[in-house]
């Protein structure tokens, strides 16, 4: 037991003799190195290269599983994503599917009612597209001019329209460029359909941009919020059209604001929808 004891006591002090000299053998070498350093730079910065060409090769063999493993990594988040997104668009696609369907049944029930009716088909509209290059407009007009005219098949009394809604229509056609009259302007007047109960009214421009609510029945017939669309009446538009939405209503007035903002206008697309009753008259040609 004496024994397993002194050889236990004289093993803790060659542990002990021996850290401290390897921490006093670095703290020389530690020196040694700084002052080679000093003395010769050449010979340390060629060490330095000798050094990082041995180890180069073993870091780049160390680093070639961490990049295969975080290439393994990105392919399995990718082939997620791509599941995901399959999925997505298996769900899409029998959405669409389903709407197809409904679709080709509702076309294939329209053709029979139009059958049963005896239902003139309407004439297919053609149309040009204009780009706006000036306001004509002012304090008392509200008109913009078009690049498009006679030449290009537009008629006085067409229809102009945006992707937004109904602009106005042709109130003077040149041989290459055009007038329009906008529904704002104080000489518009448009039949009119307003809000889901479809009540008949006409549109009528002011000049202020935005269009007032003519012959409604009475004015808690519209609300803010409802969408005006044209009737169709008179043959002077076609009906359906979008053109506003109510936004005020002031002591009987109702105020539309129109969906294709005169402040916007860069193209237009000039309609001729083949209507046989296009007010021409009630334009004015200048």
């Amino acid at each position: 037991m004496r024994q397993s004891t002194g050889q236990i006591s004289r093993f803790g002090t060659l542990k002990s003799l021996f850290q401290r000299f390897a921490f006093l053998s670095l703290v020389g070498l530690t020196f040694a190195l700084m002052l080679i350093g000093k003395a010769d730079t050449v010979l340390v910065e060629r060490a330095r290269v000798a050094v990082t060409d041995t180890v180069a090769p073993i870091l780049r063999v160390m680093s070639e599983p961490a990049s295969a493993v975080s290439n393994v990594i990105g392919n399995v988040r990718e082939l997620a994503g791509i599941r995901d997104e399959n999925a997505e668009l298996r769900e899409a696609n029998a959405r669409l599917l389903q709407w197809q369907s409904v679709a080709q049944k509702l076309e294939t029930e329209n053709k029979s009612l139009r059958s049963l009716l005896a239902l003139t088909p309407e004439p297919t509209a053609s149309f040009v597209t204009g780009r706006v290059v000036a306001d004509a407009g002012g304090a008392f007009a509200q008109s913009v001019i078009v690049m498009a005219g006679r030449s290009d098949g537009v008629r006085k009394g067409q229809v102009v329209i945006t992707g937004n809604g109904l602009v106005g229509r042709v109130m003077l056609a040149g041989n290459s460029s055009s007038r329009v009259l906008l529904i704002s302007d104080i000489n518009s007047r448009i039949p009119v359909l307003v809000g889901e109960s479809g009540q008949r009214a006409i549109l009528a421009g002011d000049n202020s941009g935005r269009p007032r609510l003519l012959f409604l029945g009475t004015a808690a017939a519209a609300v803010p919020g409802d969408k005006v669309v044209t009737s169709g009446d008179a043959k002077a538009f076609p009906p359906g059209l979008p053109v506003g939405q109510v936004v005020k209503i002031d002591d009987g007035v109702m105020e539309v604001e129109p969906y294709a903002a005169r402040d916007k206008l860069q193209h237009v697309r000039i309609v001729d929808y083949g209507l046989s009753g296009i007010l021409e008259s009630a334009a004015p040609e200048g």
